[in-house]
């Protein structure tokens, strides 16, 4: 296993938010030993300085297992409504840059839209000109799931294998939102 340089080992640490008696507590590493390591003012045993790589490592990897949907959720959710027409929906993903927008009536989830849905009626056929003025509910396609804020992480990344987001509910209402962009970056 390759390990980053010596130095990273604060880096990692401050990213994490724990204190060295947290990660002393963790490694068996004394915590004066960590500080001297950060200091840069001893040069650490190889043992030691795995000993904290994988602890740091494991710990950064708890964490991941403890985020809930409400963690990794978008918060300002972007929408459009049924009865908007796909100019407005087009017009909505080009200017906020999203290539997907669940579909809402009023406040709740109906369906979803994306370009790709767009280009494949527009491969079939169907004229720009005849898609600009179709209303949304015309085309959408099923809502994304929607799910609680304290639902695991883990269990959105299993359920997002057959659907392309997740909307993020609280007490019923829409908090949230989760792609698979969303996903990529707590890794």
């Amino acid at each position: 296993m390759k390990f980053p340089p010596m130095s990273d080992i604060r880096k990692m640490r401050k990213a994490l938010d724990i204190t060295q008696s947290q990660l002393a507590a963790e490694s068996g590493v004394s915590q004066s030993t960590i500080a001297k390591i950060e200091r840069e003012s001893i040069a650490a045993s190889y043992a030691t300085v795995v000993k904290l790589f994988e602890t740091l490592d494991e710990m950064r990897n708890d964490e991941r297992r403890n985020l809930t949907a409400k963690d990794v959720a978008s918060k300002d959710v972007v929408s459009i409504q049924s009865m908007s027409t796909i100019h407005e929906a087009s017009q909505l993903m080009k200017s906020t840059g999203f290539s997907q927008l669940p579909v809402l009536k009023e406040e709740t989830p109906v369906g979803s839209i994306s370009e790709r849905r767009i280009f494949e009626l527009m491969m079939k056929g169907t004229t720009v000109s005849e898609l600009a003025n179709t209303p949304v509910y015309r085309i959408m396609n099923d809502s994304y799931p929607v799910v609680p804020e304290n639902l695991s992480i883990n269990t959105v990344t299993k359920m997002m294998t057959d659907c392309d987001a997740v909307l993020v509910h609280k007490n019923g209402k829409i908090v949230g939102l989760i792609t698979k962009a969303d996903l990529l970056k707590v890794i």
